[in-house]
């Protein structure tokens, strides 16, 4: 490639990944900085856009939104050199939500690396405002730090606490980060899972209980009362549907993942659960703050949540294998630069 392209990992199509040029960064809009690209996580909505499942998308897509980076010049308030994680949800600052404080549901959002090109590529200019420091972080840590925050955000929304009992149902990377932090609550987390083996890896990795492949076996164990918050995280429509009766009364339902589908249930059962039926969306600055936080405190274990390690070289190779791969893995993460 010549000196005026970088490479930049590329789903060309449905299917298809590849490595193409893309422009240097010549000029940086004002309040905006130029971050040199150290490490990209992987996540489902990655692989959802190779597969050609995301129905918000164009392509060609640059795709990356788990960012971490050095900061390329001075400017902003930053220095060159300081190590930053990516906010990848550009907001735009005046709709209702922004102004209340909402902006993780702005009606105006654009993610990076789904509505316009993402960040796995040497170098992206972002607003200054959507940096933040991660200092005492490795740049494997920083990338790790936003799908985590999902999880974090998940919990704060749920106001669960010590002492709760709390059901995660979808043991992939948001489940358990959702369990992790609802964990750091002082809640007592259950896991439900229909793979034994992902229940296994969170058992041997992060300590939690076996957990359940079954929605009846999990409320069976709580002496048919059922759980002061259960969170869904497996994307299923039908799963969602199947948790309603593991709500105990006066309990939350907190949806994390998203489906396409319409979502039914039974009104008499809801009410006479007080049920509180709350939906979970990206995360806030705060999110973020947590997650670093138990980062730096040790209390989150970045070196169980990291599967594997590649070079952009490596994931072209492998990116189709491993999308099929994926219920083995937790997080991949794409290394550009130290």
């Amino acid at each position: 490639m010549s000196t005026n392209t970088m490479r930049a990992g590329t789903v060309v199509k449905p299917g298809t990944f590849a490595i193409e040029p893309r422009p240097v960064v010549s000029e940086v809009p004002d309040g905006w900085v130029l971050i040199d690209i150290c490490a990209v996580g992987l996540c489902g909505t990655d692989y959802h856009i190779l597969e050609g499942k995301h129905p918000f998308l164009n392509y060609p897509r640059v795709i990356g939104h788990e960012l971490s980076g050095h900061v390329a010049r001075d400017g902003q308030g930053w220095s060159a050199g300081d190590l930053v994680l990516v906010n990848p949800y550009l907001t735009c600052g005046e709709c209702r939500a922004c102004k209340r404080g909402k902006p993780n549901c702005c009606y105006n959002i654009e993610v990076l690396g789904v509505h316009r090109d993402g960040g796995l590529i040497p170098q992206l200019a972002v607003p200054a405002s959507n940096l933040y420091a991660a200092d005492g972080l490795s740049p494997l840590q920083a990338a790790m730090v936003e799908f985590l925050a999902i999880g974090a955000h998940a919990v704060q929304r749920s106001d669960v606490s010590k002492g709760d009992n709390v059901l995660v149902t979808g043991v992939g990377p948001i489940g358990i980060g959702t369990a992790l932090f609802a964990r750091l609550k002082g809640a007592t987390v259950t896991l439900l899972d229909l793979s034994p083996e992902r229940l296994a890896m969170a058992s041997d990795k992060f300590g939690f209980d076996m957990g359940h492949t079954g929605i009846e076996a999990a409320i069976e164990a709580t002496d048919d009362e059922g759980y002061d918050v259960l969170f869904d995280a497996t994307g299923h429509a039908g799963a969602i549907e199947a948790g309603f009766p593991a709500v105990a009364h006066g309990g939350s339902y907190v949806l994390v993942s998203v489906v396409k589908d319409n979502i039914t249930f039974s009104d008499p059962e809801f009410h006479k659960r007080e049920m509180r039926l709350i939906g979970s969306r990206n995360a806030l600055k705060a999110d973020f703050d947590w997650v670093m936080s138990a980062f730096r405190d040790n209390l989150i274990d970045a070196d169980a949540l990291c599967s594997t390690v590649l070079t952009l070289d490596e994931l072209a190779v492998q990116f189709n294998g491993l999308a099929e791969e994926r219920a083995d893995l937790i997080k991949v993460i794409v290394q550009l630069q130290e």
